[in-house]
């Protein structure tokens, strides 16, 4: 009789157990995504937009730092997606060319993913692979310093040594 009850039991369980187990398919739950100041969300949602250029210096080595004239957007979007496309004035193109920054008709153009690091305040293109779209002193290559004040995001790309070799101020278009 205990062999027969046995072999129930094994039977009962090996038809409970598949029902049992679908109902523990559910993924842990998690606590809610971070969404409050100080993180990633919120930096994400913050460039999250369109911004007009304000100012625009380029500090070339051994050259006085070159003050662009002219316009320019920067587009960030919920993919990470960044593009800053700036129009300089002639001048200002000639002497930007001539210190090595790739600029062609006048604009300089930068499209990609961009990478957001909150603890070193920066963001850098994500180029899978690929070349990186522009060499020299604003290469996509270096990562673009961040600085929030209000509506204003201020972009510093660095050289080897830590020092500016441009500043961007940016005013968020409502």
């Amino acid at each position: 009789m205990k062999t027969g009850h046995a072999r129930l039991l094994l039977l009962v369980t090996l038809m409970i157990a598949p029902a049992a187990c679908a109902k523990e398919k559910n993924p842990i739950k998690l606590g809610p995504v971070d969404t409050g100041a100080g993180t990633l969300t919120s930096a994400r949602n913050y460039l999250n937009g369109r911004w007009i250029l304000e100012s625009f210096e380029v500090r070339l080595p051994n050259q006085p730092p070159v003050i662009l004239k002219g316009a320019g957007m920067l587009t960030f979007d919920e993919s990470s997606n960044l593009s800053m496309h700036i129009t300089a004035d002639q001048k200002s193109a000639d002497l930007l060319r001539a210190g090595g920054v790739d600029i062609r008709d006048g604009q300089i153009i930068t499209e990609g993913r961009a990478a957001v690091d909150l603890q070193n305040h920066t963001m850098t293109y994500i180029l899978d692979g690929q070349a990186p779209l522009m060499r020299g002193p604003l290469g996509t290559d270096r990562p673009r310093h961040w600085v929030v004040d209000g509506n204003v995001l201020t972009l510093t790309t660095k050289d080897q040594a830590g020092q500016p070799t441009s500043v961007g101020r940016w005013r968020k278009d409502q």
